[in-house]
């Protein structure tokens, strides 16, 4: 048996895998994000640990008493800052935090290079810049920082003293030479550190060390090895077989992300696509990025009194699309891919004395399938083509709003079984991989398709009009001056 484990905004998901790939347990903690001014998105460090622990000891016993190795994936980008004790000193600043704006620009200015090196726009949900932002506005706490460590490699510190990060999750922080795959002193030098405060890389599939004999004991399981792991979406990647130059994913979870393996480093900063270290050795991926995908079902189903996201859908499915003239621009935390607008908001557009509950979940299923249609038209524009997308991620149990996404790219969307357990899945396969070896296209092989749908050709026509109001729409509520 193999543990993965995903440390995620909302939650932290453990999962087992037997050695023939199925799911042999499942175990998920719920998180909670604080927001304590605009714009600002923060966790406890030590909220990651006890949720883990929950979601592991979810697991059956005699489940957990078997595994022989275990993976992490986590949310990526959030700036964990330990002391002298290994202690936090700080709630961690999050990945759709974007109070770091005015220092993405000085960061630029004092590294002319930087999008050469990183591959990738300065963004105030990277992990660089939010350390300039502690140094001036809390400069006494910054001078007590010794590591800087991602949400999953705190809780592999606490896991096994040992602090490392696998390459895809290091180089979202914008600290890492991204062709190299090594940290970047020039970088690092600009935002006041040096390799020192950072933990050893590795590669996803490398052992970075051992569980805690304590650890072990409070989990029910041998001290078994721990391997790097992955950022959430290049572990969500390996967990659908999506590791070969081209395979594509589409990731429906709290954010929502487009990721296409890449066998070179092929950045396209101008767009606003990111371009990092997959989790796999000589393998890369690029992405388009936004920061609210699922998370929208969410808040409208809490606006509109839904039960949850499955009534939410319902109604959705009953209103029907294009039912009504509003739009829904889903920006709730600012927008990365292709807009690089951490300032903007979302906003309903066209309500009137009609617009009920069931049209309201329409739209902002539609809002969301505009968005990341254009992240897919930046990563075209960067010359990257797209035969079909694998869908991983919470949004994925829906088939309805499968089919709105589908005619708003025009590219057939594919589910596969157990794509809904996400991240997690592929940390397990890296594990396997790490102890008992094998190719990585084998290993990590893409799972049994469940479904399939292609876009239709009438709902592509219906949606193609209400997607260009979409596109229309952004520049007025921009927060960029002369948009």
């Amino acid at each position: 048996m193999f543990l993965g484990i995903d440390i995620g905004t909302s939650g932290v998901k453990a999962v087992a895998l037997d050695e023939t790939g199925a799911v042999a347990g499942q175990g998920v903690a719920a998180l909670s994000v604080q927001r304590p001014h605009p714009g600002w998105s923060e966790q406890d460090p030590d909220a990651w640990w006890l949720a883990t622990t929950a979601a592991v000891q979810a697991i059956d016993p005699a489940v957990r008493r078997s595994i022989r190795g275990i993976g992490l994936a986590g949310q990526m980008h959030g700036a964990t800052l330990l002391g002298d004790d290994d202690r936090p000193l700080r709630p961690a600043i999050l990945w759709n935090d974007g109070r770091s704006e005015a220092e993405c620009e000085a960061l630029e200015a004092a590294v002319p290079a930087l999008r050469t090196i990183t591959g990738n726009i300065a963004m105030p949900g990277f992990t660089a810049p939010k350390l300039l932002w502690v140094r001036a506005h809390e400069p006494a706490l910054f001078d007590r920082v010794r590591t800087v460590l991602l949400p999953k490699d705190y809780v592999r510190l606490r896991m096994t003293g040992d602090k490392a990060s696998d390459l895809s999750d290091a180089a979202g922080t914008l600290w890492v030479d991204v062709a190299q795959r090594a940290w970047s002193d020039a970088v690092l030098a600009a935002t006041g550190l040096t390799e020192a405060a950072m933990p050893k890389l590795f590669e996803g599939s490398e052992i970075t060390g051992t569980l805690r004999p304590e650890v072990a004991e409070l989990w029910g399981m041998p001290a078994v090895p721990v391997v790097a792991g992955g950022g959430d979406n290049a572990a969500g990647a390996a967990g659908v077989g999506v590791v070969n130059d081209g395979d594509a994913l589409l990731s429906l979870g709290t954010s929502g992300v487009i990721f296409v393996a890449t066998d070179q480093f092929r950045p396209n900063p101008a767009r606003a696509v990111h371009a990092f270290c997959h989790c796999l050795p000589g393998m890369w991926h690029q992405m388009s990025v936004h920061l609210s995908a699922a998370s929208c079902i969410d808040w409208v189903a809490r606006l509109t009194g839904a039960a949850g996201a499955a009534d939410l859908f319902a109604r959705a499915e009953a209103s029907g699309p294009g039912s009504g003239e509003e739009l829904f621009l889903p920006y709730l935390s600012g927008e990365r891919t292709p807009h690089n607008d951490a300032r903007v908001r979302g906003a309903f557009l066209g309500l009137d004395h009609d617009t009920d509950s069931g049209r309201l979940a329409q739209t902002v299923l539609e809002g969301v399938a505009f968005a990341l249609a254009d992240g897919l038209d930046a990563l075209r524009d960067a010359g990257t083509q797209v035969a079909q997308l694998s869908v991983i991620g919470g949004g994925a149990r829906s088939d309805y709003w499968g089919r709105i996404i589908a005619a708003a790219f025009q590219v057939p969307l594919v589910y596969l079984k157990g794509g809904e357990v996400g991240p997690a899945l592929g940390a397990a396969r890296l594990a396997q991989l790490a102890v008992d070896g094998g190719e990585a296209a084998a290993v990590c092989a893409a799972p049994p398709v469940a479904r399939r749908i292609d876009p239709d050709p009438a709902l592509v026509d219906r949606l193609s009009h209400r997607k260009a109001l979409f596109r229309q729409a952004y520049p007025r509520i921009s927060s960029k001056k002369g948009s």
